[in-house]
């Protein structure tokens, strides 16, 4: 026990220098793979090591090769950092160790979920019904609803997927924006369903409700009416922009598809008066898939699998084993890929719980005025060109050709203040600015600003 305690509080002190450092220290980390390698040291020892001077090796042989994702100051991914009560909440998940597969194993943590679930059902504004899973994140919660609508718009073809597999199964078409994120291509070849259907999008990258009504109607095979899933989108990663729901989800529905919403971090758009219309209609979707490690800016990992019919859920998810204490009210582990699960809900509801729903709205509204300052200050510099209509948290830029606009990009991450990633968009080099940190303020965006006019001065 005293090795144990001793072991906590040196974590404890190098978290809290950690946490201390990120106001300060450059956000790219300061060495590579190799050099921490070696400060780790590469031999296993013989004998046991005291639990403290682990911690300690770890900690410092780690440190120089840390990034300050949760700093004010990284935009370079949309990677939210740990707002500090759903981080203390996961110190305590770590130290309470509970597999929270079970409803009568883990009744802590299950009466969490569910009252956590049930806030960010209203919160987002979808089906108080809805079955919510918590996952690892965006991909597993793509791969989980998806499941779920392989199932069902299977059955109700005649054919049981979980008894029989897919061989000799009808075909399941899936339609996708053309610029839908790549885990949903990833999420569907777990499936066995393949490619999907690629259905055009318009310059702002949001899907065309034109070309989706007729796509549906005038499928490759000739016969319409198939099983079918229709992806759609909230936030997309480079422009910010959301796919029409209201058009897009009618008509899918009117061809008898199961909709499915992958919206990583624009989900909760929802939470935010101000920015509510730009998720209009997503509620009659079918299922929907989030990040709570992003927007809401829990710790790593915690994704969300949210589908309005528990049913094709629990169909596709659910397991019974005779050593399982299983409850007829249903268990969490009906919801997702997972027996073995971390309780991610204690951190899901301990940020809720401190926010408010005031907090939640003030969090996405932040982030959306961060990235609204970011994109009239490139709009000032010499030779940027902002590539689309900024409307949530997500900004694109270009520097001329794509040689400069690189050149740009290589020039910030040297300077060390901000970490904003390069990406290719509409066959352009870009510089993309990601906001989704709690930690980020007006500070951090006016020193992240002057960092980018030193990148674009002349050498």
């Amino acid at each position: 026990m005293d090795d144990r305690d001793a072991a906590l509080l040196r974590a404890h002190e190098h978290a809290a220098a950690w946490l201390d450092s990120l106001a300060t220290r450059p956000v790219p980390p300061r060495t590579g793979v190799a050099d921490v390698v070696a400060a780790l040291g590469t031999d296993l020892p013989d004998a046991p090591t005291p639990a403290p001077e682990v911690v300690d090796l770890l900690a410092t042989a780690c440190g120089p090769g840390l990034t300050a994702m949760p700093s004010g100051r990284f935009f370079g991914m949309v990677i939210g950092g740990s707002h500090p009560a759903a981080l203390a909440a996961d110190w305590l998940t770590s130290a309470w160790d509970q597999n929270c597969a079970l409803r009568g194993l883990t009744p802590a943590h299950t009466a969490v979920e569910d009252v956590a679930s049930a806030w960010l059902l209203d919160l987002l504004g979808l089906p108080a019904s809805s079955a919510v899973g918590f996952v690892t994140g965006a991909t597993t919660a793509n791969f989980t609803a998806l499941a779920a609508a392989r199932g069902e718009v299977l059955r109700r073809a005649g054919w049981d997927v979980r008894r029989d597999g897919l061989t000799g199964a009808p075909r399941v078409r899936v339609l996708v924006g053309a610029e839908r994120h790549e885990s949903v291509d990833l999420a569907l070849s777990y499936l066995g369903l393949g490619a999907p259907e690629i259905v055009a999008a318009d310059d702002q990258g949001r899907l065309s409700a034109a070309a989706l009504e007729d796509a549906l109607a005038d499928p490759p095979d000739g016969a319409p009416g198939g099983p079918t899933v229709v992806v759609l989108q909230a936030g997309n990663v480079h422009s910010g922009a959301f796919d029409p729901f209201d058009p897009a989800v009618e008509i899918a529905h009117r061809h008898g598809a199961w909709v499915h919403v992958d919206g990583a971090f624009g989900l909760f758009a929802a939470a935010s008066p101000t920015h509510r219309h730009l998720v209009a209609g997503y509620e009659a979707a079918d299922s929907w898939a989030t990040d709570a490690h992003k927007t809401l800016n829990v710790p790593y990992d915690c994704g969300l699998a949210i589908v309005a019919d528990p049913a094709p859920l629990r169909a596709a998810m659910g397991m019974h084993g005779d050593y399982l204490i299983q409850s007829d009210a249903g268990d969490p582990l009906d919801k997702v890929p997972e027996l073995s699960r971390r309780g991610r809900a204690f951190a899901v509801w301990a940020v809720l719980r401190a926010l408010g729903r005031s907090g939640v709205r003030d969090l996405v509204d932040g982030f959306c005025r961060h990235a609204t300052a970011f994109a009239d200050a490139l709009r000032s510099l010499d030779g940027a060109e902002v590539l689309h209509d900024v409307v949530f948290t997500q900004v694109c830029a270009a520097f001329g050709d794509d040689a400069r606009t690189q050149d740009v990009v290589r020039r910030v991450l040297a300077d060390g203040t901000v970490w904003m990633s390069g990406s290719r968009w509409h066959d352009r080099a870009v510089l993309r600015v990601s906001v989704s940190s709690w930690a980020t303020t007006d500070a951090d965006v006016d020193v992240s600003v002057e960092a980018l006019r030193r990148a674009v001065a002349p050498a």
